[in-house]
């Protein structure tokens, strides 16, 4: 094993606070700092847009690990302190407040941005969600005689409205696709799904652009569409896609291009890591460069970058995996799903609410989708794995 000095990891989220305990588990006794943008301890992202913003979890109840936990890490946590600079020659690392932090080994783990609509900024009643102060701030706002309209007809949205309709919340969904998720799952699968939120009572106001917000005295008053139409909202949440939080790397000597570009060991420079939802890597399997937003490769990253560090020299090739809760609909996605891919079902029946679907692109099977049957999907994961591995999809 490699011994390297110091290490210093930039963000204190998941894949940050996995890279630390991998280290430590890998038998790695030098000194550890993690720097976070906010002055929360370590927590996760999933529940807040389900249980956090739903009310049914305390914010504590988000945390990754206890303090204790954390301190039997032995690690120094500097929180609420933005890294501004990266000097990766140096591998020096500048902060907002003035801190100049050295280390061997740095892991940029900085995550993501959220995108926003003109003129939003400073906007009264207009959310995102990235953050847990972002989740409170948005459940403080939602009663029952507030219209919530959610701009984003991806995962986040759409877990968003499922959220804020199951409170009682009056709640629209807008965004440009036919159903959520139509780009990526397809009109089967998609389709089903705006059944459920339909059914559920959720206002599907899709197949139409967000162009901008209408406000009066500073308060946001609704959405506007591209047809013309303006949706009336007390409460609008921009969750339409998010960027890797690069800005502050501009000039560092690493390479920022969707994400900051890595090697298949997840490398951007000598002695330089990424991980998370901001690193863009080298996928052998695939031979392409893949960027990955979802809390799974989070932490299996994390696991890599660490063994790397450590001197284990091995790629980075995983099945892509991610999950949503919406509703009752439990959906467990591995591999690359898309929208023109054959799809057939091969267990149970979407008519029941259960079933698993294979998605096939010339020949080769590159995805699977299970919906309320999550042991099935993972178990239809081994005919995808040799694919991805060889690099067919």
């Amino acid at each position: 094993m490699t011994t390297p000095g110091d290490v210093l990891v930039v963000g204190a989220s998941a894949a940050g606070l996995a890279t630390v305990e991998a280290l430590r588990r890998k038998g790695y006794a030098g000194r550890v700092t993690v720097l976070g943008a906010e002055a929360h301890l370590p927590y996760d992202r999933p529940p807040l847009s389900k249980q956090v913003l739903g009310g049914s979890w305390a914010p504590e109840q988000a945390q990754l690990r206890t303090p204790a936990a954390l301190s039997a890490l032995d690690t120094e946590f500097v929180l609420g302190d933005p890294a501004v600079r990266l000097d990766a020659a140096a591998r020096t690392v500048h902060t907002a407040a003035g801190r100049a932090l050295a280390a061997d080994a740095v892991v940029l783990a900085t995550g993501l941005r959220p995108r926003t609509l003109p003129g939003q900024d400073g906007l009264g009643g207009v959310h995102v969600l990235r953050t847990l102060d972002d989740a409170l701030a948005l459940r403080a706002e939602l009663t029952p005689d507030r219209r919530v309209v959610v701009v984003g007809d991806g995962v986040l949205g759409a877990e968003i409205a499922a959220t804020v309709c199951a409170a009682g919340v009056p709640v629209t969904l807008a965004g440009p696709q036919p159903a959520p998720l139509a780009y990526q799952f397809g009109p089967l699968a998609a389709g089903l799904l705006a059944e459920l939120h339909a059914s559920r009572g959720v206002d599907l106001r899709l197949g139409s652009a967000v162009t901008g917000l209408a406000a009066e005295d500073g308060r946001v008053t609704g959405v506007c569409l591209a047809t013309g139409e303006v949706l009336a909202a007390e409460v609008v949440v921009v969750a339409f896609g998010a960027a890797p939080a690069t800005e502050w790397l501009a000039g560092s000597g690493v390479l920022c291009d969707n994400g900051v570009v890595c090697d298949s060991r997840c490398r951007a420079a000598d002695g330089i890591y990424a991980a998370g939802d901001v690193a863009r890597w080298h996928h052998e399997g695939l031979d392409a460069l893949l960027r990955l937003e979802n809390r799974t490769n989070a932490t299996e990253q994390a696991v890599a970058v660490a063994g790397n560090i450590l001197g284990e020299d091995r790629p980075y090739t995983p099945v892509p995996y991610f999950w949503t809760n919406q509703f009752d609909a439990r959906i467990h996605v591995h591999g690359t799903l898309s929208a023109d891919a054959e799809v057939s079902i091969v267990e149970g029946d979407p008519r029941e609410g259960r079933f698993v679907a294979q998605y096939r692109r010339g020949g080769a099977v590159t995805g699977v989708l299970g919906w309320n049957m999550p042991k099935q999907a993972r178990l239809h994961r081994q005919d995808i794995a040799g694919a991805v591995l060889a690099g067919r999809p």
